[in-house]
């Protein structure tokens, strides 16, 4: 049996190695238990399944997917960025955490299989579902202007 709190510190160490190494942006857990993402809003979701089964999200407004791809990309803050790049950096988001969360936990839950990401958008979106019986919340300010929500729903079998 997995520890709620191996991966918790899981997902949020995973999430501050992507977005340090890969979107060069800096993220700190939020302080702020009531704050959540408003608006219009983007989710990027990944599934996964074996010993442990379930699904990673990244939910965040859209002026905060626009700046993460701006980073991924390496563009300039005034360039313009399409809505295609901005799901696909997103999607992208998702399996990076993702794969390191799962290199973290590999050994003590074994193999885990990881499908293609998917990315939805609209309001107020949450990553939410009736038959998982774990929920992991890593709420996050990026560069202390943007804010975004790292969800993990899971159970064992």
């Amino acid at each position: 049996m997995i520890d709620q709190l191996c991966l918790s510190e899981s997902l949020l160490e995973g999430a501050k190695e992507v977005f340090e190494t890969m979107v060069f942006m800096d993220i700190v857990e939020s302080t702020d238990p009531y704050r959540f993402v408003e608006g219009d809003t983007l989710l990027g979701s990944i599934t996964f399944t074996g010993n442990l089964e379930g699904c990673l999200s990244i939910c965040c407004d859209i002026s905060c997917a626009k700046a993460i791809t701006i980073n991924m990309l390496g563009m300039e803050p005034d360039d313009p960025v399409g809505n295609e790049d901005i799901c696909d950096s997103i999607g992208e988001i998702s399996n990076m955490v993702m794969g390191s969360v799962k290199s973290r936990i590999a050994e003590s839950v074994g193999t885990i299989e990881v499908s293609i990401p998917s990315v939805v958008s609209g309001h107020e979106l949450e990553s939410n579902s009736c038959d998982k019986k774990n929920k992991i919340i890593a709420k996050v300010n990026i560069q202390d202007e943007y804010y975004a929500e790292f969800t993990l729903l899971y159970r064992e079998n």
